[in-house]
């Protein structure tokens, strides 16, 4: 991790969960990080104890990723306060356990907004910055094992979750192929269950989670913190993290 001290990482969904988990170990690995949330307050109040090393801070951006205005101004204000972005860590996501028959459009769009085109968006305006500044970048795209296999939590409803995160698979794998030769590199990161706050967040029925076994928000970040930590030449394009004991298809 040492070439990224003091290098710029933009951290999606940072208020809580895996986003503020992984924001703290970036810091705490010398990275200077500017998180998205629309929690700005929150951001600021979870970080504040953080102690990184020397060239270690946190920033928070006021940011909504399911409207282009609000992720074109926090861009450009990264740009402006620090010339480049470093790393993209597409993280923030949402989820339902609604049924299908019971929920209807708006549901569905919000689902594909956050978890899909919201992706999409940060990851073009950031990968347009790397380029253009002709930094190493590294991009990873929060994922789940929900966007490789159906029925991964028995009992428990994802309306179209799943759905979200096949698109969100496959548009991280087309953005490998795009910017295939550059100096970026592209992972998709896919857990299985982790204990966050997302699940409180969507009304998720928790009882049917509570007896499954459960990663959690650290397990996540040290993940990421040995993907961006690898040499540039190696790549690893897709990264599945269960936690032991969990059903496997």
């Amino acid at each position: 991790m040492e070439r990224w001290a003091g290098k710029i990482a933009v951290v999606t969904g940072a208020s809580s969960g895996m986003g503020l988990a992984i924001a703290k170990a970036l810091v705490q690995n010398e990275v200077i990080v500017i998180g998205f949330a629309r929690r700005k307050s929150k951001m600021q109040s979870e970080m504040q104890n953080v102690k990184g090393k020397s060239k270690g801070k946190f920033y928070a951006c006021e940011c909504d990723i399911t409207k282009t205005e609000s992720i074109e101004q926090a861009f450009q204000w990264v740009k402006n306060n620090f010339g480049t972005v470093h790393i993209l860590v597409n993280n923030a996501g949402i989820s339902s356990d609604a049924k299908f028959m019971d929920s209807s459009r708006p549901d569905w769009q919000r689902l594909f907004d956050v978890n899909v085109l919201g992706y999409i968006d940060c990851t073009k305006r950031a990968a347009r910055i790397m380029l253009d500044s002709d930094v190493e970048g590294y991009i990873i795209n929060m994922n789940s094992i929900a966007g490789h296999y159906l029925d991964t939590f028995p009992g428990c409803s994802l309306n179209f979750y799943p759905a979200s995160k096949f698109a969100s698979v496959a548009a991280t794998e087309i953005t490998q192929k795009e910017l295939h030769g550059s100096k970026i590199r592209v992972t998709s990161i896919s857990p299985g269950l982790v204990s966050t706050e997302i699940f409180d967040a969507n009304n998720f029925n928790v009882k049917s989670l509570m007896d499954l076994p459960a990663l959690e928000a650290e397990d996540i970040a040290n993940a990421v913190i040995y993907v961006i930590g690898t040499p540039q030449r190696v790549h690893i394009t897709e990264l599945i993290i269960r936690p032991l004991g969990e059903v496997q298809y």
